[in-house]
């Protein structure tokens, strides 16, 4: 609804909430009444993520939502995250367009898949997922989306796990992939406490992720959020896993647009790469 002053004013449904935001560094455009008239705030502590919520009218725990033909609920918990991320819907439409016209049966890989709007989304374009998330929250978050969008006999493996343990297992195991989505976090801990660092990890990931893909791929996209990097930072890591593959990278910044300025509210770095007809760069 419009950001500024390191903040935003977001509406999810029927419930308006205020953010922090530290990338609106202008001024805010709708009057102090509209920001004041909020069912709740988010108060962020020193931690990342951390802090709590002030509200002023009631909100429920969780609400149930949608984005064209996904069903999921949106949640108000112990962090600033609400349970998904709406300017990843550009990526599921790009996914699912390319799964569509592949006009194949597709194997899908979501690592880091949080609560599974990216999975929910490939399997409404007729893909097999295997989603994998370190945290059994998420993977409960995950299948309760599943329901509510009605694709409980849709194919799709949910595993609690250690993505770099578990794709290393893949490439013994001779598992073959035709896409790949990583949302990596900046920092995290697999399920035993194993320590994942993104500038560390992500080299190795990405080129384990590359011995699973099938001989003719689809896709593969890469997300990054809070981290001090660049989107070349992701284009040249991709670039370098699938030098040998010819295909096409895309780069460049996600982002929510304000309805009150029309101004970009940059959210993420990606990097994506398709095989479109093994064209070169």
């Amino acid at each position: 609804m419009d950001s500024g002053d390191g903040a935003k004013l977001e509406r999810y449904g029927t419930y308006t909430l205020v953010r922090p935001e530290h990338q609106a560094v202008w001024k805010r455009m709708l009057p102090q009444s509209k920001w004041e008239a909020v069912h709740g705030v988010f108060q962020p502590s020193g931690e990342e993520s951390g802090g709590h919520w002030n509200f002023s009218k009631p909100v429920p725990p969780s609400w149930r939502m949608n984005y064209m033909d996904l069903r999921f609920n949106a949640y108000v918990g112990n962090s600033r995250h609400m349970g998904f991320f709406p300017e990843q819907a550009v990526q599921w439409d790009w996914a699912r367009k390319i799964i569509k016209d592949s006009n194949q049966k597709v194997q899908v890989l979501n690592l880091f898949g949080y609560s599974g709007l990216a999975s929910l989304a490939c399997l409404k374009a007729g893909a097999q997922v295997t989603h994998v998330d370190a945290s059994k929250k998420a993977i409960v978050m995950a299948k309760g989306n599943l329901a509510l969008s009605g694709l409980e006999n849709r194919p799709v493996r949910w595993l609690v796990d250690d993505v770099y343990k578990f794709v290393r297992r893949e490439t013994r195991r001779g598992a073959n992939y035709d896409a790949i989505l990583l949302d990596p976090p900046k920092f995290g801990r697999g399920p035993q406490g194993q320590v994942w660092e993104f500038f560390e990890f992500l080299p190795a990931l990405l080129a384990e992720c590359r011995r699973i893909l099938t001989p003719q791929p689809l896709f593969i996209i890469l997300t990054a959020y809070a981290i001090r990097a660049s989107a070349l930072s992701c284009y040249y890591a991709l670039q370098e896993s699938v030098t040998d593959l010819g295909g096409k990278i895309e780069t460049g910044e996600l982002a929510l647009t304000e309805k009150s300025a029309g101004r970009l509210l940059s959210t993420a770095i990606f990097a994506r790469w398709s095989w479109r007809g093994n064209q070169k760069n």
